[in-house]
């Protein structure tokens, strides 16, 4: 898919600014003049951080619910790396486990400041690595726009600034880092992470255990990749967020929908050049349409400013697209999926939303939040072809089902 994108008129009935339209189609263009456009390119790879000693159960769980598969791991002065692949042309996953719970760093300043995830300070999605063709380059025409990126000696994480990677400071509206590398990530090796370390028989053996379930309840072939991933933001950010991540990779401003039941809006990017979603996914940015100082006086629901509230800026959820198809008469593979998951154990929230007879649509579910991650994974099933990239009414029904779950209540500890 290729088109002009300062032509493309975005789809959607959330209105923007004139700020946000004016500077988009300046973003676009700067990044064509300055190069960047040629320098970045897709998706490669996404990393989380999970509690020391948790990096296993993380990945064991990873098999149950998605198409990763354990490559390799190696330790470094203050990790572990554990390294997913899934198809060669699809991102690779990079799970970081610190090495003690001493470990101290940005993600646990932030996490210690939030009642839902001071209980797991170490666990946050940290953010994506784009291809890179020039990290210099890239590093230097970035910081001319104000970009800022992490320097060897002044981060805790030396990750952050290893040979071959390049990483922005998280962001201030998201978060949210990006990555960027000149490296293969299909080659764990050439990552030079740290020292190659192997599983133990007991590892490998959990490992074994969750593939077996994959296998043999046969939905490991419907699970084909993340079809997109979603950050929770605060409602005044949601333009900033929006534009600077558009400043710092080549996506585009797909479209923003108000979903009126929720108080929220749901903001979609994509990358312009795959004609695969799965291959570099699209970027969302979910914020309530009014601060909740404000909301106070119109009392409207707004899970999306309370999970930040009670979790901070942060990614919420990755979506696993299913196979489109009927496991038989009467039932969709995202319903075989998702029985199957529960039969094993897996917690969703509330059910399968949307409709797919003969028309195309889509079908969803959240999960629970990962004990591991905290993250929601959503399955989503796009029926007949859809391609409209979501629903207005699954929406209101998903963000419902997920901010009951993420309620507050005094003396709790997220679980």
């Amino acid at each position: 898919m290729t088109f002009d994108l300062e032509t493309y008129r975005p789809k959607g009935d959330k209105k923007n600014s004139e700020f946000f339209d004016e500077y988009r189609l300046k973003i676009y263009q700067r990044r064509n003049s300055s190069g960047i456009d040629g320098l970045v390119g897709n998706m490669r790879a996404y990393v989380t951080q999970v509690e020391p000693g948790t990096g296993v159960a993380t990945m064991a769980e990873l098999y149950v619910m998605t198409p990763y598969r354990y490559s390799a791991s190696y330790v470094g002065a203050t990790h572990k790396f554990y390294v997913l692949h899934n198809r060669p042309e699809f991102p690779a996953l990079i799970v970081m486990e610190p090495l003690s719970d001493s470990f101290e760093e940005y993600i646990c300043r932030i996490n210690r400041m939030y009642p839902l995830s001071r209980g797991t300070p170490h666990t946050r999605y940290v953010g994506e690595i784009y291809a890179c063709s020039d990290l210099e380059t890239t590093r230097s025409t970035l910081e001319e726009q104000s970009v800022r990126f992490e320097y060897p000696g002044e981060v805790e994480n030396p990750f952050y600034t290893a040979n071959g990677f390049l990483f922005s400071m998280p962001s201030d509206f998201t978060g949210n880092r990006i990555g960027y590398s000149n490296l293969d990530l299909n080659d764990p090796d050439n990552l030079r992470l740290g020292g190659k370390f192997e599983l133990t028989a007991e590892e490998n053996g959990l490992l074994d255990q969750a593939a077996e379930f994959s296998e043999s309840s046969g939905i490991g072939p419907l699970l084909l990749g993340v079809d997109h991933m979603a950050t929770r933001i605060l409602a005044p950010d949601r333009e900033d967020a929006i534009l600077e991540f558009l400043t710092q990779v080549p996506y585009y401003f797909w479209g923003a929908y108000n979903i009126a039941d929720m108080n929220s809006s749901t903001n979609v990017n994509r990358n312009p050049t795959v004609t695969d979603d799965k291959v570099s996914p699209a970027k969302v940015f979910t914020a309530n349409n009014t601060p909740s100082f404000v909301n106070s006086f119109a009392d409207l629901p707004m899970p999306t400013e309370t999970f930040v509230r009670n979790f901070g800026r942060r990614m919420h959820h990755v979506a696993i697209e299913v196979q489109d198809g009927d496991h038989m008469a009467g039932e969709k593979n995202v319903d075989f999926v998702v029985n199957a998951m529960k039969d094993h154990g897996v917690a969703f929230l509330a059910k399968v939303v949307g409709e797919c007879t003969d028309q195309p649509n889509l079908k969803q579910i959240f999960s629970k939040h990962s004990k591991n991650t905290l993250l929601i994974t959503e399955y989503v099933e796009r029926c007949h072809g859809f391609d409209g990239f979501f629903t207005k009414d699954n929406v209101a029904e998903l963000t419902a089902a997920a901010g009951q779950d993420e309620q507050f209540r005094h003396g709790q500890v997220f679980d």
